[in-house]
């Protein structure tokens, strides 16, 4: 005789497997439409060449862990950051996106590390690289851009890194 667990219907036991496979097949879609979008802005940036500015984090936890996280548009881990106005500030900037990418609710030293000039995509970029210390936060639930937040070793960063955020971390390594 099989037996569930204590408290859980078997109607319960349905609607949880029921609401997994959902969101699950949320997820897929979602990832789908986002990275259909990006090609499509891709392509946009293709013929406009535009001037675009970035602003991003190097977020290091009170333990000298970094924080990366995965979009759901674009492939392998990478520090959280994304575009500004050239009138925001790039401190300003890089803190908003940890607020909105990771849950960002405590930090520490904040500094801004470098400018790069990039040509990503077709954009030629300012991307600003902000080093955040003591980094507190609290993933949101669900997001329709951050698929996942991890914290990694500075020296054992995962395999399948988006090779500029690993080009940064390394470029900026003496300072973490």
């Amino acid at each position: 005789m099989s037996r569930r667990p204590s408290g859980c219907s078997a109607a319960q036991q349905w609607r949880s497997a029921l609401v997994s496979l959902v969101r699950a097949a949320v997820d897929r879609g979602l990832r789908l439409a986002a990275t259909a979008a990006h090609s499509l802005l891709k392509a946009r940036w293709f013929v406009s060449r535009p001037k675009t500015f970035g602003a991003h984090a190097i977020a290091l936890t009170p333990a000298g862990r970094i924080v990366l996280v995965k979009l759901r548009y674009a492939p392998g881990w990478r520090v959280p950051g994304g575009g500004r106005s050239e009138q925001e500030g790039r401190v300003d900037a890089a803190l908003r996106e940890l607020r909105e990418e990771i849950g960002l609710f405590a930090h520490g030293e904040v500094r801004l590390a470098c400018d790069f000039e990039e040509s990503t995509d077709w954009k030629r970029d300012t991307a600003s690289l902000v080093l955040v210390r003591d980094v507190e936060y609290l993933p949101p639930r669900w997001s329709w851009e951050v698929e996942q937040v991890c914290e990694a070793d500075t020296e054992t960063l995962p395999h399948d890194m988006s090779p500029v955020s690993a080009r940064w971390i390394e470029t900026l390594r003496p300072m973490l």
